[in-house]
């Protein structure tokens, strides 16, 4: 077992450990369009109440619902081939559940546009935001939706049912300032409505508190590399309580760990160089917990989803 990690304590440092080997819990039959398959996987967010899986298949322009155990998922949203129709996607890349309303919000890039589905799946979405380049998605504890745009290098909040959304982060432009962003991409909001943002061509994680004028670098922006201070391209992120950092760290083929206010992180899976094994990861993108602490990850380029559960014996 190599992996290790973190934190959940704020007197005294107790570790989890994940297995190394991986399980496959959605795809992994290659790229495609069946519903045991999938195809550019770029999301993943998971319904705790009912141990689903839902998954942004952007390349089949939909998003799909793997149930525990299932060997095929079942098609949510979209799935009508590309297009901008209230029952089509056009290049999804991130969903989030927004349970008070018992819905989806769904990212919809292609369309520049964001829409709510009902999860009893109606057949068709409603646009609640128009005209945006948008990536990463969040809700705070209030109801607010917070949405990453990349061509404005911003982070947006919007209070659901308003046109105008309101700057919480960036929106000055193209670059590596601590008030700027190089493609921002995933986001991640915590209980104290503080924003962490992947800075992807950066190759950092930022961290913006409610009101600042510019963030602080919370993991990685010493330029792309892979020894423990560095990332490689960042995508997805998550953040606990005790704020801990977890990052999908495309280009090193690896999920990061990185404790509150440390200078370098800790690799948790992925230290096996790319590959489709167990223990490997090509393109990880995208992750997520579940109630057990266990660990998902979308691997982009191995078009699946990895289950790396808990190590119990440790």
């Amino acid at each position: 077992l190599i992996v290790h990690f973190l934190a959940l304590s704020t007197e005294t440092t107790n570790y989890i450990k994940w297995n190394e080997n991986g399980i496959t819990v959605a795809g992994g039959n290659g790229f495609g369009d069946e519903l045991d398959q999938l195809s550019s996987a770029s999301g993943i967010c998971i319904d705790d109440n009912n141990e689903t899986i839902y998954i942004v298949d952007t390349g089949n322009d939909r998003i799909v619902r793997w149930k525990k155990d299932a060997t095929s998922g079942e098609i949510v949203a979209g799935g009508n081939g590309p297009g901008d129709q209230n029952d089509q996607l056009n290049t999804p890349v991130n969903v989030i559940i927004d349970h008070k309303n018992d819905s989806l919000i769904i990212s919809d890039r292609g369309n520049r546009r964001i829409v709510r589905w009902s999860r009893q799946y109606e057949g068709e979405g409603e646009t609640i935001i128009l005209n945006i380049d948008g990536y990463g998605l969040a809700m705070d504890r209030n109801g607010y939706l917070y949405v990453s745009d990349l061509k404005n290098s911003e982070v947006k909040r919007w209070r659901i049912g308003e046109k105008n959304g309101i700057l919480v982060a960036g929106g000055n432009g193209i670059g590596n300032h601590l008030n700027q962003f190089n493609k921002p991409c995933y986001i991640f909001v915590d209980k104290n409505e503080s924003i962490y943002v992947s800075d992807s061509n950066n190759h950092r994680v930022m961290k913006w508190m409610k009101g600042a004028t510019e963030g602080t670098v919370v993991a990685g922006g010493q330029e792309s590399g892979n020894n423990l201070t560095q990332l490689s391209y960042p995508w997805g992120i998550y953040v606990d309580q005790f704020e801990t950092l977890y990052i999908a760290d495309s280009g090193n083929r690896r999920i990061m760990g990185w404790l509150k206010g440390a200078r370098e992180g800790i690799v948790i899976v992925g230290e096996n160089s790319g590959g489709s094994e167990g223990n490997q990861l090509m393109w990880p993108i995208d992750l997520a917990f579940d109630r057990h602490n266990n660990l998902y990850v979308i691997d982009l380029e191995n078009v699946s989803v990895q289950k790396f559960l808990i190590d119990s014996s440790k």
